[in-house]
Protein backbone atom coordinates (compact mmCIF):
# COMPACT_ATOMS: atom_id res chain seq x y z
CA UNK A 1 0.00 0.00 0.00
CA UNK A 2 2.40 2.24 1.15
CA UNK A 3 4.94 2.26 -2.31
CA UNK A 4 1.25 4.00 -3.70
CA UNK A 5 1.69 7.16 -1.16
CA UNK A 6 3.10 10.72 -2.93
CA UNK A 7 5.97 10.48 -0.81
CA UNK A 8 7.10 7.22 -2.41
CA UNK A 9 6.23 7.63 -5.89
CA UNK A 10 8.26 11.30 -6.13
CA UNK A 11 10.35 11.14 -3.44
CA UNK A 12 11.50 7.21 -4.43
CA UNK A 13 14.80 7.88 -2.71
CA UNK A 14 12.53 6.65 0.51
CA UNK A 15 12.77 3.22 -0.99
CA UNK A 16 16.33 3.20 -0.01
CA UNK A 17 16.03 4.19 3.45
CA UNK A 18 13.15 1.14 3.72
CA UNK A 19 16.52 -1.81 4.33
CA UNK A 20 18.81 0.84 6.26
CA UNK A 21 16.23 1.22 8.59
CA UNK A 22 14.47 -1.78 9.09
CA UNK A 23 18.08 -3.24 9.77
CA UNK A 24 18.50 -0.69 12.48
CA UNK A 25 16.53 -3.62 14.86
CA UNK A 26 19.69 -5.65 13.86
CA UNK A 27 22.15 -2.71 14.71
CA UNK A 28 20.67 -1.42 17.90
CA UNK A 29 17.83 -3.12 19.30
CA UNK A 30 18.52 -6.93 19.21
CA UNK A 31 22.09 -5.45 20.33
CA UNK A 32 20.65 -3.80 22.82
CA UNK A 33 18.42 -6.49 23.83
CA UNK A 34 21.16 -9.57 23.74
CA UNK A 35 23.60 -6.80 25.92
CA UNK A 36 20.46 -6.67 28.40
CA UNK A 37 19.73 -10.28 28.31
CA UNK A 38 23.49 -10.71 29.17
CA UNK A 39 23.27 -8.75 31.60
CA UNK A 40 20.31 -10.06 33.07
CA UNK A 41 21.40 -13.73 33.48
CA UNK A 42 24.88 -12.97 34.84
CA UNK A 43 22.81 -10.69 37.73
CA UNK A 44 23.89 -6.76 37.11
CA UNK A 45 20.24 -6.15 36.85
CA UNK A 46 19.06 -7.98 40.41
CA UNK A 47 19.10 -4.28 42.56
CA UNK A 48 16.72 -1.57 41.52
CA UNK A 49 20.11 0.71 41.34
CA UNK A 50 21.88 -1.45 39.06
CA UNK A 51 18.82 -1.98 37.02
CA UNK A 52 18.47 1.78 36.33
CA UNK A 53 21.81 1.97 35.51
CA UNK A 54 21.51 -0.65 32.67
CA UNK A 55 18.57 1.22 31.48
CA UNK A 56 19.46 4.66 31.27
CA UNK A 57 23.18 3.80 29.77
CA UNK A 58 22.22 1.73 27.37
CA UNK A 59 18.65 3.89 26.19
CA UNK A 60 21.15 6.92 25.79
CA UNK A 61 23.57 4.69 23.51
CA UNK A 62 21.26 4.02 21.35
CA UNK A 63 19.62 7.35 20.57
CA UNK A 64 23.26 7.99 20.00
CA UNK A 65 23.80 5.56 17.78
CA UNK A 66 20.02 6.01 16.07
CA UNK A 67 20.95 9.12 15.83
CA UNK A 68 23.88 8.91 13.89
CA UNK A 69 22.77 5.97 11.70
CA UNK A 70 19.55 8.05 10.68
CA UNK A 71 21.65 10.88 9.47
CA UNK A 72 24.34 8.69 7.50
CA UNK A 73 21.08 6.61 6.20
CA UNK A 74 19.65 9.47 4.60
CA UNK A 75 23.15 11.10 2.90
CA UNK A 76 23.63 7.19 1.58
CA UNK A 77 20.16 7.35 0.02
CA UNK A 78 20.85 10.92 -1.25
CA UNK A 79 24.18 10.31 -2.86
CA UNK A 80 22.76 6.86 -4.29
CA UNK A 81 19.80 8.34 -5.86
CA UNK A 82 21.63 11.18 -7.02
CA UNK A 83 24.42 9.66 -9.07
CA UNK A 84 22.21 7.52 -11.02
CA UNK A 85 19.69 10.40 -11.68
CA UNK A 86 22.22 13.22 -11.97
CA UNK A 87 20.17 15.73 -10.10
CA UNK A 88 19.77 16.84 -6.83
CA UNK A 89 17.20 18.10 -5.10
CA UNK A 90 17.89 20.13 -2.17
CA UNK A 91 14.13 19.84 -0.81
CA UNK A 92 13.80 16.20 -0.76
CA UNK A 93 17.49 15.80 0.60
CA UNK A 94 16.32 17.72 4.07
CA UNK A 95 13.10 15.75 3.79
CA UNK A 96 14.70 12.13 3.74
CA UNK A 97 17.11 13.51 6.73
CA UNK A 98 14.38 14.25 8.64
CA UNK A 99 12.46 11.25 7.91
CA UNK A 100 15.56 9.02 8.67
CA UNK A 101 16.62 10.99 11.73
CA UNK A 102 13.36 11.19 13.55
CA UNK A 103 12.70 7.65 12.28
CA UNK A 104 15.31 5.86 13.82
CA UNK A 105 15.45 8.18 16.91
CA UNK A 106 11.63 7.21 17.93
CA UNK A 107 11.94 3.77 16.68
CA UNK A 108 14.65 2.95 18.58
CA UNK A 109 12.90 4.96 21.71
CA UNK A 110 9.71 2.82 21.34
CA UNK A 111 11.29 -0.46 21.12
CA UNK A 112 14.34 -0.02 23.55
CA UNK A 113 11.31 0.61 26.02
CA UNK A 114 9.38 -2.46 24.79
CA UNK A 115 12.83 -4.78 25.12
CA UNK A 116 13.39 -3.27 28.94
CA UNK A 117 10.05 -4.30 29.55
CA UNK A 118 10.43 -7.89 28.03
CA UNK A 119 13.53 -8.54 29.72
CA UNK A 120 12.44 -7.48 33.03
CA UNK A 121 9.17 -9.35 32.79
CA UNK A 122 11.11 -12.38 31.62
CA UNK A 123 13.13 -12.38 34.77
CA UNK A 124 10.42 -12.38 37.02
CA UNK A 125 8.93 -14.74 35.37
CA UNK A 126 11.76 -16.83 35.33
CA UNK A 127 12.41 -17.09 31.86
CA UNK A 128 15.69 -16.54 30.10
CA UNK A 129 15.13 -12.77 28.13
CA UNK A 130 17.29 -14.26 25.36
CA UNK A 131 14.36 -16.73 23.88
CA UNK A 132 12.27 -13.61 24.05
CA UNK A 133 14.06 -10.30 23.76
CA UNK A 134 15.58 -10.51 20.05
CA UNK A 135 12.72 -12.07 18.32
CA UNK A 136 10.28 -9.79 19.91
CA UNK A 137 12.76 -6.77 18.46
CA UNK A 138 12.89 -8.66 15.14
CA UNK A 139 9.33 -8.47 14.44
CA UNK A 140 8.09 -5.19 16.00
CA UNK A 141 11.30 -4.07 14.75
CA UNK A 142 9.79 -3.95 11.36
CA UNK A 143 6.64 -2.76 11.40
CA UNK A 144 6.97 0.05 13.88
CA UNK A 145 10.01 1.38 11.85
CA UNK A 146 8.02 0.72 8.70
CA UNK A 147 4.66 2.45 9.92
CA UNK A 148 6.69 5.45 11.55
CA UNK A 149 9.07 6.22 8.63
CA UNK A 150 5.85 5.75 5.97
CA UNK A 151 3.86 8.51 8.44
CA UNK A 152 7.01 10.92 9.49
CA UNK A 153 8.37 11.10 5.45
CA UNK A 154 4.07 11.53 4.19
CA UNK A 155 3.86 14.30 6.86
CA UNK A 156 6.91 16.24 6.14
CA UNK A 157 6.19 15.79 2.25
CA UNK A 158 2.83 17.99 2.74
CA UNK A 159 4.94 20.43 4.36
CA UNK A 160 7.27 20.74 1.48
CA UNK A 161 5.35 23.82 -0.53
CA UNK A 162 3.60 25.41 2.24
CA UNK A 163 5.95 25.27 5.32
CA UNK A 164 9.63 24.51 4.09
CA UNK A 165 11.50 25.19 7.11
CA UNK A 166 9.76 22.22 9.02
CA UNK A 167 11.62 19.67 7.71
CA UNK A 168 15.43 21.26 8.67
CA UNK A 169 13.36 22.31 11.95
CA UNK A 170 13.09 18.48 12.56
CA UNK A 171 16.89 17.69 11.54
CA UNK A 172 17.98 20.29 13.78
CA UNK A 173 15.82 19.48 16.78
CA UNK A 174 17.14 16.08 16.80
CA UNK A 175 21.09 16.37 15.99
CA UNK A 176 20.56 18.85 19.25
CA UNK A 177 19.68 16.52 21.90
CA UNK A 178 22.88 14.07 20.65
CA UNK A 179 24.88 15.45 23.04
CA UNK A 180 22.92 15.23 26.29
CA UNK A 181 22.24 11.90 25.08
CA UNK A 182 26.45 11.15 24.45
CA UNK A 183 27.23 12.25 28.14
CA UNK A 184 25.04 10.28 29.54
CA UNK A 185 26.02 7.27 27.96
CA UNK A 186 29.59 8.28 28.21
CA UNK A 187 29.29 8.65 32.32
CA UNK A 188 27.85 4.69 32.77
CA UNK A 189 30.62 2.33 32.53
CA UNK A 190 28.49 -0.17 31.17
CA UNK A 191 27.96 1.78 27.66
CA UNK A 192 31.19 3.64 28.00
CA UNK A 193 32.98 0.91 26.15
CA UNK A 194 30.58 0.41 22.96
CA UNK A 195 30.27 4.22 22.75
CA UNK A 196 33.48 4.41 21.96
CA UNK A 197 34.06 1.04 19.94
CA UNK A 198 30.59 0.02 18.67
CA UNK A 199 30.75 2.47 15.56
CA UNK A 200 32.43 0.28 12.86
CA UNK A 201 29.64 -2.61 12.87
CA UNK A 202 26.78 -0.41 13.27
CA UNK A 203 28.19 2.25 10.17
CA UNK A 204 29.31 -0.50 7.71
CA UNK A 205 26.34 -2.59 8.70
CA UNK A 206 24.37 0.61 7.58
CA UNK A 207 26.00 1.06 4.18
CA UNK A 208 25.40 -2.73 3.34
CA UNK A 209 22.07 -2.43 3.80
CA UNK A 210 21.58 1.29 1.75
CA UNK A 211 23.35 -1.02 -1.13
CA UNK A 212 20.30 -3.17 -0.67
CA UNK A 213 17.58 -0.09 -0.90
CA UNK A 214 19.42 0.87 -3.79
CA UNK A 215 18.42 -2.18 -5.31
CA UNK A 216 14.70 -2.09 -4.06
CA UNK A 217 14.40 1.77 -5.31
CA UNK A 218 15.66 0.46 -8.73
CA UNK A 219 13.65 -2.17 -8.93
CA UNK A 220 9.95 -1.10 -7.22
CA UNK A 221 10.20 2.11 -9.10
CA UNK A 222 10.05 0.32 -12.30
CA UNK A 223 5.86 -0.42 -13.10
CA UNK A 224 6.84 -3.81 -13.97
CA UNK A 225 8.44 -5.38 -10.94
CA UNK A 226 6.06 -3.16 -8.22
CA UNK A 227 5.30 -6.76 -6.79
CA UNK A 228 8.33 -7.23 -5.53
CA UNK A 229 7.99 -4.55 -2.39
CA UNK A 230 5.34 -6.44 -0.62
CA UNK A 231 7.79 -9.98 -0.11
CA UNK A 232 10.93 -7.15 0.69
CA UNK A 233 10.24 -7.24 4.46
CA UNK A 234 9.08 -10.70 4.35
CA UNK A 235 11.77 -12.29 2.88
CA UNK A 236 14.32 -9.96 4.36
CA UNK A 237 12.47 -10.75 8.17
CA UNK A 238 12.72 -13.99 7.95
CA UNK A 239 16.55 -13.96 6.69
CA UNK A 240 17.44 -12.19 9.15
CA UNK A 241 15.82 -14.01 12.33
CA UNK A 242 16.99 -17.84 11.29
CA UNK A 243 20.60 -17.06 12.26
CA UNK A 244 22.03 -19.10 15.64
CA UNK A 245 23.92 -17.36 17.85
CA UNK A 246 27.25 -19.72 18.59
CA UNK A 247 29.02 -20.42 21.33
CA UNK A 248 32.64 -20.99 20.80
CA UNK A 249 32.98 -24.73 22.37
CA UNK A 250 35.83 -25.37 19.75
CA UNK A 251 39.00 -23.72 18.80
CA UNK A 252 37.91 -20.91 16.29
CA UNK A 253 37.85 -21.71 12.96
CA UNK A 254 39.40 -19.54 10.30
CA UNK A 255 36.91 -20.82 7.62
CA UNK A 256 34.55 -23.90 8.21
CA UNK A 257 33.84 -26.03 5.47
CA UNK A 258 30.27 -26.21 4.39
CA UNK A 259 29.84 -30.03 5.37
CA UNK A 260 30.96 -29.06 9.38
CA UNK A 261 28.52 -25.83 9.10
CA UNK A 262 25.42 -28.10 8.43
CA UNK A 263 26.26 -31.72 8.11
CA UNK A 264 28.18 -32.53 11.59
CA UNK A 265 26.80 -33.89 15.05
CA UNK A 266 27.11 -30.66 17.05
CA UNK A 267 24.13 -28.81 18.61
CA UNK A 268 25.20 -25.28 16.31
CA UNK A 269 25.32 -27.85 12.93
CA UNK A 270 21.87 -29.00 14.12
CA UNK A 271 20.36 -26.00 15.30
CA UNK A 272 21.17 -24.39 11.50
CA UNK A 273 20.21 -27.62 9.83
CA UNK A 274 16.49 -27.29 11.52
CA UNK A 275 16.53 -23.15 10.78
CA UNK A 276 17.30 -23.73 7.33
CA UNK A 277 14.35 -27.08 7.08
CA UNK A 278 12.24 -23.88 8.31
CA UNK A 279 12.32 -21.57 5.37
CA UNK A 280 10.07 -23.00 3.29
CA UNK A 281 7.19 -23.93 5.77
CA UNK A 282 7.67 -20.44 7.26
CA UNK A 283 7.39 -18.41 3.46
CA UNK A 284 4.91 -20.78 2.52
CA UNK A 285 2.69 -19.27 5.99
CA UNK A 286 3.43 -15.92 4.43
CA UNK A 287 3.08 -16.30 1.19
CA UNK A 288 -0.82 -17.80 2.19
CA UNK A 289 -1.34 -15.00 3.74
CA UNK A 290 -0.34 -12.30 1.38
CA UNK A 291 -2.14 -14.17 -1.25
CA UNK A 292 -5.07 -14.08 0.68
CA UNK A 293 -4.99 -11.02 1.64
CA UNK A 294 -4.45 -10.08 -2.26
CA UNK A 295 -1.58 -7.97 -1.02
CA UNK A 296 1.35 -6.91 -3.78
CA UNK A 297 0.86 -7.09 -7.73
CA UNK A 298 2.15 -10.50 -8.15
CA UNK A 299 0.04 -14.08 -8.80
CA UNK A 300 1.19 -16.61 -6.95
CA UNK A 301 1.75 -19.12 -10.06
CA UNK A 302 3.87 -22.37 -9.54
CA UNK A 303 6.71 -20.78 -11.06
CA UNK A 304 6.91 -17.86 -9.16
CA UNK A 305 6.79 -19.73 -5.91
CA UNK A 306 9.86 -22.07 -6.94
CA UNK A 307 11.76 -19.03 -8.07
CA UNK A 308 10.86 -17.19 -4.59
CA UNK A 309 11.74 -20.45 -2.79
CA UNK A 310 15.11 -20.70 -4.28
CA UNK A 311 15.67 -17.57 -3.53
CA UNK A 312 14.89 -17.88 0.20
CA UNK A 313 16.55 -20.63 0.85
CA UNK A 314 19.93 -19.72 -0.81
CA UNK A 315 19.45 -16.51 1.19
CA UNK A 316 19.01 -18.77 4.21
CA UNK A 317 21.80 -21.05 3.30
CA UNK A 318 24.46 -18.00 2.49
CA UNK A 319 23.60 -16.55 6.28
CA UNK A 320 24.00 -19.93 8.10
CA UNK A 321 27.59 -20.21 7.07
CA UNK A 322 28.66 -17.07 7.10
CA UNK A 323 26.97 -16.68 10.66
CA UNK A 324 29.56 -20.18 11.55
CA UNK A 325 32.42 -18.01 10.07
CA UNK A 326 31.79 -14.44 11.22
CA UNK A 327 31.16 -15.82 15.07
CA UNK A 328 34.13 -18.02 15.49
CA UNK A 329 35.94 -15.25 13.31
CA UNK A 330 35.29 -12.45 15.83
CA UNK A 331 35.87 -14.63 18.98
CA UNK A 332 39.47 -15.50 18.17
CA UNK A 333 39.78 -11.91 17.90
CA UNK A 334 38.45 -11.44 21.38
CA UNK A 335 35.58 -8.83 19.72
CA UNK A 336 32.16 -9.30 21.40
CA UNK A 337 29.83 -11.26 18.36
CA UNK A 338 26.71 -9.59 20.46
CA UNK A 339 27.98 -6.09 19.41
CA UNK A 340 29.42 -7.31 16.51
CA UNK A 341 28.31 -9.77 14.36
CA UNK A 342 24.17 -9.31 14.66
CA UNK A 343 24.67 -5.89 12.56
CA UNK A 344 26.64 -7.46 9.84
CA UNK A 345 24.83 -10.65 9.47
CA UNK A 346 21.05 -8.87 9.27
CA UNK A 347 22.91 -6.48 6.79
CA UNK A 348 24.06 -8.98 4.38
CA UNK A 349 20.32 -10.43 5.17
CA UNK A 350 18.98 -7.51 3.96
CA UNK A 351 21.72 -7.28 0.56
CA UNK A 352 21.32 -10.68 -0.17
CA UNK A 353 17.37 -11.44 -0.02
CA UNK A 354 16.36 -7.84 -2.11
CA UNK A 355 19.30 -8.49 -4.44
CA UNK A 356 18.16 -12.04 -4.64
CA UNK A 357 14.36 -11.29 -5.10
CA UNK A 358 14.93 -8.37 -7.53
CA UNK A 359 16.81 -11.25 -9.83
CA UNK A 360 14.20 -13.32 -9.24
CA UNK A 361 11.83 -10.78 -10.50
CA UNK A 362 13.58 -9.71 -13.53
CA UNK A 363 13.77 -13.65 -14.73
CA UNK A 364 10.62 -14.38 -14.41
CA UNK A 365 9.64 -11.16 -16.32
CA UNK A 366 12.11 -12.32 -19.24
CA UNK A 367 10.88 -15.97 -19.53
CA UNK A 368 7.08 -14.77 -19.54
CA UNK A 369 5.79 -14.32 -15.99
CA UNK A 370 4.39 -10.84 -16.48
CA UNK A 371 1.19 -10.13 -14.39
CA UNK A 372 2.14 -6.40 -12.45
CA UNK A 373 -1.61 -5.16 -12.02
CA UNK A 374 -2.75 -8.10 -9.45
CA UNK A 375 -4.02 -6.43 -6.37
CA UNK A 376 -4.60 -2.69 -7.58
Amino acid sequence: ILQHWDVFKNVTEVFILVPALLGLKGNLEMTLASRLSTAANIGQMDTPKELWRMITGNMALIQVQATVVGFLASIAAVVFGWIPDGHFNFDHAVLLCASSVATAFIASLVLGMIMIGVIIGSRKMGINPDNVATPIAASLGDLITLALLSGISWGLYKELDSKAYVNPLVCAFFVALLPIWFIIAKRNAATREVLYSGWEPVIIAMAISSVGGLILDRTVSDPNFAGMAVFTPVINGVGGNGMPGESSETAPRKCPSPCSTFFSSDVNSRSARVLFLLVVPGHLVFLYTISSMQGGHTTLTLIFIVFYMTAALLQVLILLYIADWMVHWMWGRDLDPDNFSIPYLTALGDLIGTGLLALSFHILWLIGDRDSDVGD
